[in-house]
């Protein structure tokens, strides 16, 4: 059943099922993240508790199959749950993404059922932390120069290489990392998938990186030095990692698209409120066509950007290839996202650049999001070269 809400966008596209699952997560959200929202920006304090409650609640498992020990309620949830939890801390949403989603789909649909139960469970459940080894240092959008090794060494593989730029990968219990175990033959036919727990020797941690913004997430330089894996820990078959890589991207993109849609909705909303609070020359600020055509643009970005979202997640829960949908919705949302929290800071003011308003740390954690899971130019070469697919050319 379809229901219509006048007070929020979208409820007209969801169901009521729907409507009452964002109602849970908006009211969690505001009972436990937003009291910490501060305390994670100041403090870099990583929400580990955060995600164990969250967990609690179920939320953590709703884009996973009841065969995998989800609820399979799919990717339209996991998209409420995104624009919920980023619109109130998106380092939160950050973190949680790498490890339910990036770290976990991957076991979810490649792996045996005792690999879900050692390596996923824990993890949809808050008690565990999952994170996903793909970019190197020499390897950003080109997985094809791969560097990372994999070599059999009696019943196990011996990994070395070393992997930049994960989250989660300084606190992570167990990751899912791609290396390349046939040297000889392409990437596309010689990478595999292994699940790494972060106990064994020969993990190391480099750093992590001080970041812009998201300063709540870990985002690592990670090494591998003979770290020894059992061969019942591959993920997939041997040589086939690239097919595990690729069949969660859409996913993984169109989750990135709804985080963003929650961090320009916030800057939104602040920006709505203190331009009617504001006086200027006797009147509301909102009065004058400069900041009310701003915020007139900005609402209508984020509706675009929370539909071609749903579109796409709606898509991809029916099983049909979105690949081209996933991309726009990435790439419109997290380009609306920095617009419009530029556009929040203006309508702010001198105020709005300092601390005293959450709208200058909006700006900054949008701003990683057009690079961060595919960059915005990624994006735009996955869009047309669908778009002449579909006209046979």
């Amino acid at each position: 059943m379809i229901i219509i809400g006048a007070n929020f966008m979208g409820d007209i596209f969801l169901t009521c099922e729907e409507v009452e699952f964002r109602q849970r997560v908006r009211e969690f959200c505001k009972r436990e993240i937003a009291p910490l929202s501060d305390l994670i920006e100041k403090m870099g304090d990583y929400p580990r508790e955060i995600l164990r409650k969250m967990g609690g609640e179920g939320f953590l498992k709703v884009h996973h199959r009841v065969e995998s020990g989800g609820t399979g309620k799919g990717l339209s949830y996991e998209v409420i749950l995104a624009e919920e939890v980023s619109a109130v801390s998106a380092s939160t949403e950050m973190s949680r993404l790498a490890s339910v989603t990036l770290y976990g789909m991957p076991i979810s649909r490649f792996g045996t059922i005792e690999q879900k139960r050692t390596y996923l469970a824990p993890v949809l459940l808050g008690e565990k932390i999952g994170a996903l080894g793909i970019t190197e240092p020499d390897v950003g959008s080109d997985v094809a120069g791969m560097k990372t090794r994999a070599e059999k060494d009696g019943e196990d593989y011996s990994i070395n290489g070393e992997k930049r730029f994960i989250t989660n990968g300084s606190i992570a219990d167990f990751l899912v990392v791609f290396a390349i175990t046939n040297p000889e033959a392409h990437a596309h036919k010689g990478m595999s998938a292994f699940i790494v727990e972060s106990s064994q020797p020969g993990f190391e941690v480099v750093k992590d990186f001080e970041l812009m913004g998201m300063r709540g997430a870990r985002v690592a330089h990670l090494k591998f030095n003979n770290l020894r894996v059992p061969n019942e820990n591959l993920l997939g078959k041997e040589n086939a990692g690239f097919s595990v890589l690729m069949d969660e991207l859409d996913s993984e993109r169109t989750a990135i698209a709804a985080g963003m849609v929650g961090t320009a909705r916030a800057a939104y909303e602040v920006a709505v409120k203190y331009s009617t609070d504001r006086v200027q020359f006797d009147v509301p600020i909102r009065q004058f066509e400069g900041v009310s055509f701003k915020v007139a643009e900005m609402a209508v970005k984020i509706e675009a950007a929370r539909l071609l979202t749903l579109r796409a997640a709606r898509m991809i829960d029916n099983g049909s290839r979105a690949t081209k949908e996933a991309a726009m919705a990435k790439l419109y949302a997290t380009e609306a996202a920095v617009d419009v929290t530029n556009d929040a800071l203006q309508v702010l003011g001198g105020i709005g650049y300092s601390k005293e308003y959450p709208v200058e740390r909006y700006v900054r954690d949008a701003r990683l999001m057009t690079i961060g899971g595919g960059t915005s130019e990624i994006m735009k070469y996955l869009i047309q070269r669908e778009v002449y697919k579909e006209f046979g050319l």
